[in-house]
């Protein structure tokens, strides 16, 4: 099977384990049916997935121009923190940034390589925990905006990480944690402005990665340097695609990449 299109983060459905989507043009494609498969990845061009021209990609799936016109890849995004909309101050697209800023965000805390602290709004969990490989998290904090969640995230940040090792993460090198635990020792660090959103009965969410064989040794693929790539797909954790051979493919550092990707006949 022959599929072709420009590359975006997979979507993922929560499950036992997580099912992963591949969106291209002629079809929907459920990647966890590739596993134990030989797949061939052929870079073709580019495609900006905002205005769809043939231009390098800068980051985040889009071209130099537009990332730094979009609302959607300005610093808010990273730092929730610098989150301006609750007063009405515009960035670069201010109904654009109500629409996004101004309703419920989680801060949390994952486990995929080690703790780390994190943001994001309600209707991202668990997606988001899935993106980061989290084999397990907890909501902490539920908040109205994303100006006090990214408050709270730098409070925390100065007693637990809000970074992954992703070389960890794809070795499965980690430890099962008490992430209740975990919440109610950081309680006391919250800011006084979000402890009354303090999330104190969750429990956690664990995540079961469709994975056969965990890379020992990582090569990461970067088709800008290796536009063609052949191998057996052993599992899929965070948005990599990790092969036999210990190659392993981020395909959201890839969005705006148009793709050739064919499964080969056994």
């Amino acid at each position: 099977m022959l599929y072709e299109g420009v590359l975006r983060k997979m979507k993922t459905e929560l499950g036992q384990p997580i099912q992963y989507y591949l969106d291209f043009p002629s079809d929907v494609v459920n990647v966890n049916q590739l596993l134990d498969k030989n797949i061939q990845i052929r870079f073709l061009k580019y495609c900006c997935l905002n205005c769809e021209l043939e231009k390098k990609i800068y980051r985040q799936g889009y071209c130099y121009d537009c990332f730094f016109k979009l609302p959607q890849a300005a610093d808010w995004v990273i730092k929730p923190e610098l989150s301006q909309a609750h007063k009405g101050i515009e960035h670069r697209d201010l109904e654009y940034e109500k629409k996004v800023q101004l309703q419920p965000h989680i801060v949390y805390l994952a486990n995929s390589s080690s703790i780390k602290v994190g943001v994001t709004r309600k209707t991202q969990v668990p997606t988001r925990w899935i993106d980061q490989g989290a084999h397990e998290a907890i909501e902490i904090v539920e908040v109205p905006n994303r100006y006090l969640a990214g408050i709270t995230e730098i409070a925390l940040k100065e007693h637990v990480s809000d970074k992954t090792n992703w070389r960890t993460m794809l070795r499965n090198e980690i430890d099962d944690e008490d992430l209740e635990e975990w919440r109610d020792r950081l309680y006391e660090y919250i800011p006084e402005e979000t402890k009354e959103y303090f999330l104190s009965t969750n429990k956690e969410t664990h995540m079961e990665f469709p994975v056969l064989q965990y890379p020992t040794k990582l090569k990461s693929l970067n088709l800008e340097k290796n536009p063609f790539y052949e191998g057996k797909l052993k599992g899929i954790k965070g948005q990599y695609l990790l092969f036999e051979d210990g190659t392993v493919f981020n395909v959201r550092s890839h969005e705006g990449f148009v793709v050739a990707l064919q499964v080969m006949s056994s």
